[in-house]
């Protein structure tokens, strides 16, 4: 959004320093002009915030290549050898669609908990199939990336990462945290975004209602639910309202279509680790 511009240097400077790979870059200004970038980067002006997922599909309409990178703004690679690694370890097993490195604090800050992408969090450094992903670094083969039409438009912000790791599932690949991989980003409070609490509550149901096989959809957001009240209790009751009051739009709201998680793809990803009603 054009509001860290010492950050989006860094990131920009991190990308442009990797070794071994050709490189297509766009800086994509969800709502602002991005301007003054260095060379060999480009830059797409959105006239307004189209929200996270909606911005990183615009800006991979136009880069070439074959495989597909995304980074925030606020985060930076931290090894000039990233991106040919990542590359290496899909081009060595065909079944992986997506890989989300670990992210780490450049300062050292512990690793939040949320920050490893699995029920049983482990060590950070775990490698391991994952059926979400946080999208502040995410490589994919370009082909794995279109064919499943890319992040959920709809969403805006919070829950995309979840959408898009279902959708690799669910056309035959598989998603990885590798643990070896890593990234720096700041530790911050998702709850820093004045929307966050209704729009996780939202996009939590909308989720559902666009993926999950219908006799499943109660069962995800009920489990959900309680694991929120659960959360609320801890915090004091913090949002609660504001969480309600999205999990309400979200029943009553379209949730711009539906994409369907075949019944093989809920099996394969219960044999992988976890059925998806949490």
């Amino acid at each position: 959004m054009g509001q860290r511009p010492e950050d989006l240097s860094r990131a920009v400077k991190s990308v442009l320093a990797q070794q071994l790979v050709s490189l297509d870059i766009v800086v994509v200004g969800n709502g602002w002009r991005p301007e003054f970038l260095p060379g060999g980067v480009r830059g797409l002006h959105l006239s307004e915030n189209l929200g996270i997922p909606a911005g990183r599909n615009a800006g991979a309409q136009l880069v070439q290549g074959d495989y597909v990178f995304f980074l925030d703004d606020d985060a930076e690679l931290a090894d000039p050898l990233f991106l040919t690694e990542g590359i290496s370890k899909l081009q060595a097993d065909s079944s992986l669609g997506l890989i989300q490195p670990r992210i780490t604090d450049p300062t050292g800050k512990q690793t939040p908990r949320r920050w490893i992408p699995r029920l049983r969090k482990g060590s950070a450094t775990d490698s391991s199939y994952v059926f979400s992903v946080l999208e502040a670094a995410v490589l994919m083969p370009r082909r794995v990336f279109d064919d499943i039409g890319g992040w959920g438009d709809p969403y805006f912000y919070a829950h995309e990462g979840i959408e898009l790791a279902w959708r690799v599932w669910n056309a035959g690949k598989t998603v990885w945290y590798a643990g070896d991989m890593v990234v720096h980003h700041p530790v911050t409070s998702p709850t820093r975004h004045a929307t966050y609490y209704r729009l996780n509550a939202r996009n939590r149901v909308w989720l559902a209602k666009r993926n999950l096989p219908r006799i499943l959809i109660p069962f995800y957001v009920f489990t959900w639910t309680g694991v929120q009240l659960v959360r609320s209790v801890r915090s004091g009751g913090k949002g609660l309202g504001s969480w309600f009051s999205g999990w309400i739009e979200g029943w009553r709201t379209n949730p711009g279509g539906r994409v369907g998680m075949r019944w093989l793809t809920v099996w394969r990803m219960t044999l992988a680790g976890r059925f998806p009603i949490i």
